[in-house]
Parts: structure tokens; C-alpha cells; sequence
């Protein structure tokens, strides 16, 4: 036959025309995985295998921050990150995350911060950026500031809405707020300077500021205000305009401890209800823990005191967008995006989430807001 009337493609392969191998009569070989002993990377190696020889000394390294021995686990990771191929990424990603959770246990918080806020700068993922946030939580968790905490939560909670488990922690954090705000509020009151001229009170403050959790307004209504003279005669005009500015503040006080209140109990039904989507899908120990959640979240849910029509409202808005089935975000979507696109999946500031979440429920309670401030009853 002429070559010429062969097609593209046509041919046969060679392996087509080859005799099929013998099977061997008997059963299979077994298989026999590799055993190691506890703590085998202990043992001296004659490898010349950079990676390999790195690789074991991370694993040593992570076995003393699992004993708690974080300064030698520092030192493991420190040795590692001056050896490491700069193409190695996910092992340098590692190692510097080590890095700052010994830092941040060895009281070195500043240290820790800078080392995530160079790995937030390099993440080009989603994955990437969960760790980040999650190393940030861990560090502000352990300087107790509760604002930062609040913040990292809030964005973790931007990339994963259906992690009921970010937003259980936020419920915590929010309760956690509250005697930070009363003790904010105190000392503000205490610390106000008064002026004639301008009638306005100036807080001391140090943490005021637009996007700041524990920050108050710094002038108060003018009705509420009066001069305060020096002149003896006028001590009862003073006395009384102290009484109406500190009966006002004791109003804001009140209207953001309900507010704080308001945001914990929406955070706990969210988890709720979270967690109830995904029972169906658990088992075993998974599904101890979930129950067990739901219970606990049920008894917190007796001390806020709010009438049932209030939580339902709550859980009405808090489930908007929760569809009828949902994934268990155990191995979510990684989505590959450049460090821009990566910022604009996280909010921005605490002020845009909680406008973004609590507002449907806070603009329902402000033509009623004398009777809702009844249904919780806060000691001032």
C-alpha cells in the first residue's frame, strides 16, 4: 500500500503487536511499608541530600515547640531558614511560621508580627492567607488585645462565612469586650477636660480613633453640654452640667454594651446554625464536638436575656445567605490570586464587616431603640 494514503494518526503502536506478559500463578506479593521507630530523625545520617538533612531538622524543631521547648525549636527553625534554597517556598513558609509562634511564646511579639506581616506580603492564595491570619489571631491572642483579635477573626471570617468555628471565637471575643468597654468608659469619664469656649469634652483616651472598637465619640450632644465657669457663684451651674455630661455618658455606655451584646448573640446563632447545616455530614467524634457546641452555645444563650421574637429576627438575617446545603469547609476551594486580588477578599476595616453583618439588625431596633434598651438589663 502507497505511504502516500496513510492518514495522520493512523499508524499502530508497536506495543500493539508485543506478546502480553505471563501472569505469575499465586498470590500477590505483600506489602511492606517502611517502619519507623519514635523519634527516628534523632538518629545520625550520612545523607547528602540537602533537603532530606533540612527536613529532619525541622521535624526536630517540631518536636520541641510540641514539648513547649520554644527556644530550642527557634534555633532548629532559625539554623533551617539560613540553609534553605530561597526556591524552596513551602518550606520557608514553615519554617518562618515556627519561627513566629516561638517568638510570639517567648514573649517576642514584635519580632513574631514582623515575620507575618512578610508572609501576608508573599501570599499568592487563599491557603496562604488563612495560615497568615491564623498565625496573627495566635499572636494577639497571646498580647490580649482583644481590637486585633476582633480584626483577624473578622477577616478570617471575610475568606471562610461558613466556618462556624471563626465564628464561635468572634462570639467569645465580643464578650470578652465588655469589661474592656465598661473599664474604657470609667476611666474616659474620669479623665474628660471641660471648657467653656468650645463646649466640647476632649477623652484621653489612648486608643481612640474612626475604626477603633473601644473608641467613643469625643463631643457629646449640645444639649447635654454647659459652660463650666470658675467663678464660686456658679458652682450649681457646674455641678449640674458634670450630672447631665455624665449622665450622658452613662447613656453611650449602655448603647454600646447592648450593641456589643448584640453583635456576640448574632455570632453565636450564626455558629448555631452553622453547625446545625452540618451535623447531617458528621460522625463519630466530629459530631460529639458539633452537639456538644450546640449546647454550650444554647446555655450562653440564656444570659443575654433577649425575647424569643428578637432571636428569631437574629437568626432570620444571621442565615440569609447560608444555602440549603452546604460544604464542610474541612479542605475549602484554594483559589491562586495575586497578593492584590488577595486583599480585597478580606474586609477591610471592623467597621465594614459589622456593617456588612449587623446592620439589618441594628437598623430594625433604632425606631424602637427605649424598648430595646429595656429587654437587656446592663449594671452601669
Amino acid at each position: 500500500m502507497d505511504t502516500g494514503c496513510w492518514l495522520f494518526g493512523g499508524q499502530f503502536e508497536d506495543s500493539v503487536f508485543e506478546e502480553r506478559r505471563e501472569r505469575r500463578s499465586g498470590p500477590p506479593a505483600s506489602y511492606c511499608a517502611k517502619l519507623c521507630e519514635p523519634q527516628w530523625f534523632y538518629e545520625e545520617t550520612e545523607s547528602s541530600d540537602d533537603v532530606e538533612v533540612l527536613t529532619l531538622k525541622k521535624f526536630k524543631g517540631d518536636l520541641a515547640y510540641r514539648r513547649q521547648e520554644y527556644q530550642k525549636a527557634l534555633q532548629e527553625y532559625s539554623s533551617i531558614s539560613e540553609k534553605l534554597s530561597p526556591t524552596n517556598f513551602a518550606m520557608k513558609r514553615d519554617v518562618q511560621e515556627g519561627q513566629a509562634r516561638c517568638l510570639a511564646h517567648l514573649g517576642r511579639h514584635m519580632e513574631a508580627l514582623e515575620i507575618a506581616a512578610n508572609l501576608e506580603n508573599k501570599a499568592t492564595n487563599t491557603d496562604h492567607l488563612t495560615t497568615v491570619l491564623y498565625l496573627q489571631l495566635a499572636i494577639f491572642s497571646s498580647l490580649q488585645n482583644l481590637e486585633k483579635t476582633i480584626f483577624c477573626l473578622q477577616k478570617l471570617i471575610s475568606l471562610h462565612p461558613f466556618n462556624p468555628w471563626n465564628w464561635g471565637k468572634l462570639a467569645e471575643a465580643y464578650l470578652n469586650l465588655e469589661p474592656a468597654l465598661s473599664a474604657a468608659f470609667a476611666s474616659s469619664q474620669k479623665q474628660h477636660s471641660f471648657t467653656s469656649s468650645d463646649k466640647t469634652i476632649k477623652s484621653s483616651f489612648p486608643h481612640a480613633g474612626k475604626d477603633c472598637l473601644l473608641s467613643f465619640p469625643e463631643t457629646l450632644p449640645e444639649s447635654s453640654l454647659f459652660p463650666v465657669e470658675a467663678n464660686s457663684s456658679n458652682s450649681q451651674k457646674n455641678e449640674k452640667a458634670i450630672t447631665d455630661i455624665q449622665n450622658c455618658m452613662a447613656e453611650k455606655r449602655e448603647t454600646v454594651l447592648i450593641e456589643t451584646q448584640l453583635k456576640a448573640c448574632a455570632s453565636f446563632i450564626r455558629t448555631r446554625l452553622l453547625l446545625q447545616f452540618t451535623q447531617p455530614q458528621q460522625t463519630s467524634f466530629a459530631l460529639e464536638r458539633n452537639l456538644r457546641t450546640q449546647q454550650e452555645i444554647e446555655d450562653k444563650m440564656k444570659g443575654f436575656s433577649f425575647k424569643e421574637d428578637t432571636l428569631l429576627l437574629i437568626a432570620e438575617v444571621m442565615g440569609e445567605d447560608i444555602p440549603e446545603k452546604i460544604k464542610d469547609e474541612v479542605h475549602p476551594e484554594v483559589k491562586c490570586v495575586g497578593s492584590v486580588a488577595l486583599t480585597a477578599l478580606v474586609t477591610a476595616s471592623a467597621e465594614e464587616f459589622e456593617d456588612k453583618w449587623f446592620r439589618k439588625i441594628k437598623d430594625h431596633f433604632c425606631p424602637f431603640e427605649n424598648q430595646f434598651h429595656t429587654e437587656i438589663q446592663i449594671l452601669a
